[in-house]
């Protein structure tokens, strides 16, 4: 077995594969750029070796300076996670010559069918069905908006060499083919250093299910079941499940087999993942092969007890696989919530700053992974029901930097069925704390109580149908208002009579906390009346006796209760006489008074926000590309007028309405802060 490996990448995934490395008695070696030099994985690898500037194109996709770093290190072996060079066909052959094992596929197999184009021609010579497209290379806007139409629309656009959302667009009309084009070429030369594009048909209401698939080096194959990944915005996954609420047994079977068989067609060994498109009535189609360990690859790993880091590394030193296929069978459910450095109440965009609160829920070991010896993080001890599991490469107090993917964290659940897991990532995603960033954790969670996707019954266009006008947050109904007012009520009874104990006071002067008060929970009036006793307290509001029971005290960032005999969590923060509460994607001012402050209160005037609709606001710290628009031009309504790239994603901003410019306060290649003007309109 290697001695000593190096971690190719950043962030999370190199943090996944040096536990797996730790548990195995390997020593591993990090790299990092300027960006990166007190992120996580750095810590933890037991040694690091600086790459270069920020950009990825100048540190983590220069093949020479991750092979200068292995020279120095002595490394036998590199993983590369997934993105930057994990599909690279050169990097693999760079590091054959040199000696180096590659934890991954043959460099035959990457070229094969790490290309989207050459992977759809061998699976059609192989009798895989595939969608209708155009595979031949694409040269410009006017031939992609030809191509289109010959297709009909809608159409999908993508990068060659793409990966992770990167590179890809829908295009429903001609003008949103050539800009899509122009976009995905940009993003896929930015991101991979090929701007080789493709069309293919957009199949209308699919499911995105895709085969982990796991070879040896001689000659065994299996497939570790299916993966569930429909939750997806922008095309990047944001919800995965394993296994997937909509296959049966004999389609399960149907794609893993073809799966397999595509995968020794072109004598593909270690993990890899064939990504497939199923329709309403269960046919799929194969959309490409990641020849990588995937994001989501831990939900695999909660379902079927197998640790394919490790699994990948033993393969890579030429020991058979441990299993056969009859061997792997599904064990539970498991759930994984990508969370993302994305503000979703400003469409998603991204945001970057200083985590000033990084605080996951526990870790609780459970289910296949835990019972077959390889669970990889470190965990609460206990028989727990379920699991909780974060794969994270930031901590409190890190830095979110605009030169990197945005995900800060993937949240996992098992549990042995699917509501309890959903369950189960419900309370976990509430006790998540994360400060000083814009966040999804509110959308994770509105999701997990989203009644399409309780009942399975969603589709990769869930969240385009769901939320047509972007997340604006969640509304608790009356009854759930009410228990969230009941629990402010008693916190407050708290940190009232804590506030009445404070020493100092003159005698017979003591402070009395009485029982009456007023809650507003958002624009939810409830008058309460309070009865506390040792183990908690009973609040009378809106004709119940709600029991309220908890160990919170003031100043606790997160409440665990039980109320009326159900579990609420929440964040708190505390403001003006009352608290910031956030629990299940609802973010609530509540405010506590007493009944004659709470008449007064509704007398205060309501202080207007400021007009900005004749302005052009950037959304999010990132780089001006291209300004459309050039003072006193006439624009109509979703007329592009300027495209602004963060984290490694170009965003088009459009005119909301009609209008003339007046002003352009920004040009091509000017950095830009959240809210800093772009242009100004008449």
């Amino acid at each position: 077995m290697f001695k000593k490996i190096l971690i190719a990448n950043r962030g999370e995934i190199a943090c996944r594969v040096i536990k797996t490395a730790r548990k195995m008695g390997i020593q591993t070696v990090a790299v990092y750029s300027d960006a990166d030099r007190n992120a996580l994985h750095v810590k933890m690898a037991d040694e690091a070796v600086h790459i270069g500037p920020p950009p990825a194109n100048q540190s983590y996709i220069v093949i020479d300076k991750i092979m200068e770093a292995i020279r120095q290190t002595g490394a036998e072996a590199v993983h590369p996670g997934y993105g930057f060079l994990s599909e690279n066909r050169k990097f693999a052959e760079a590091l054959e010559a040199a000696g180096v094992a590659f934890i991954g596929p043959p460099a035959s197999a990457i070229e094969a069918m790490g290309d989207k184009i050459t992977s759809k021609k061998l699976a059609q010579e192989a009798g895989v069905s595939t969608v209708p497209g155009y595979m031949g290379l694409i040269a410009d806007a006017d031939e992609a908006v030809k191509i289109s139409g010959e297709i009909g629309y809608p159409v999908m656009i993508k990068a060659s060499a793409g990966g992770g959302g990167k590179g890809m667009r829908i295009a429903w009309n001609e003008e949103e083919a050539r800009e899509g084009f122009e976009s995905s070429k940009n993003e896929a030369a930015n991101s991979f250093g090929d701007d080789r594009i493709f069309i293919e048909k957009f199949v209308t209401q699919p499911r995105h299910i895709e085969i982990q698939v796991l070879a040896d080096q001689h000659g065994n194959a299996v497939y570790l079941h299916e993966r569930e990944c429909s939750i997806q915005r922008r095309n990047q996954k944001v919800i995965e499940e394993a296994p997937s609420p909509f296959l049966d047994e004999a389609t399960r079977k149907a794609m893993g087999e073809q799966a397999v068989a595509l995968a020794k067609a072109v004598n593909y060994t270690s993990a890899g993942t064939v990504e497939f498109i199923v329709d309403g009535d269960r046919n799929f189609y194969f959309l490409e092969m990641n020849t990588r360990l995937q994001v989501e690859h831990p939900v695999t790993e909660l379902i079927t007890g197998v640790d394919l880091v490790e699994q990948m590394i033993r393969v890579a030193d030429g020991q058979k696989l441990p299993f056969a296929q009859s061997d792997l069978t599904i064990n539970g459910w498991a759930m994984e919530s990508r969370l993302y450095a994305e503000d979703p109440y400003r469409g998603f965009l991204p945001s970057i700053g200083r985590l000033t609160r990084y605080s996951p829920p526990a870790e609780i070991a459970a289910g296949p992974l835990k019972a077959a010896g390889n669970w990889v993080n470190d965990s609460e001890d206990g028989d727990s029901p379920v699991a909780v599991r974060n794969d994270t490469g930031v901590y409190d107090g890190g830095e979110i930097s605009m030169f990197y993917d945005p995900m800060i964290a993937k949240l996992c659940t098992w549990a042995p069925s699917r509501g309890e897991a959903i369950e189960a990532m419900r309370v976990a995603l509430d006790e998540f704390e994360v400060e000083g960033i814009g966040h999804n954790l509110p959308f994770l969670s509105a999701v997990m109580d989203h009644p399409k996707f309780v009942s399975g019954d969603m589709t990769t266009a869930f969240i385009a149908e769901e939320y047509p006008d972007g997340f604006t947050g969640v509304t608790p109904d009356e009854t759930e208002l009410t228990r969230i007012a009941a629990a402010a009520a008693a916190m407050h009874r708290v940190a009232e009579i804590r506030r009445s104990r404070i020493s100092g006071r003159l005698d017979n002067h003591e402070r009395h906390v009485g029982e009456n008060w007023v809650v507003f929970a958002g624009d939810h009036e409830v008058p309460v009346r309070i009865q506390a006793d040792r183990e908690g307290a009973t609040v009378h509001a809106a004709g119940r006796d709600l029991r309220v029971e908890s160990d919170w005290r003031p100043g606790q960032s997160l409440a665990r209760l039980t109320v009326d005999g159900a579990g609420l969590v929440m964040k708190v923060d505390k403001i003006a006489a009352g608290y910031r509460l956030r629990t299940r994607g609802a973010d609530l001012k509540v405010h506590v008074r007493r009944p004659r402050a709470a008449e007064l209160s509704k007398l205060m005037p309501v202080k207007e926000a400021a007009d900005t609709s004749k302005l052009l606001l950037c959304p999010m710290p990132g780089l001006v590309v291209k300004i459309n628009v050039a003072v006193g031009d006439e624009v109509q309504e979703g007329q592009a007028l300027a495209t602004v790239e963060a984290m490694k994603m170009e965003n088009i901003l459009r005119a909301e309405k009609k209008g003339k410019v007046k002003a352009v306060n920004a040009e091509a290649g000017e950095s830009l802060k959240v809210d800093d003007v772009i242009m100004e309109f008449e």
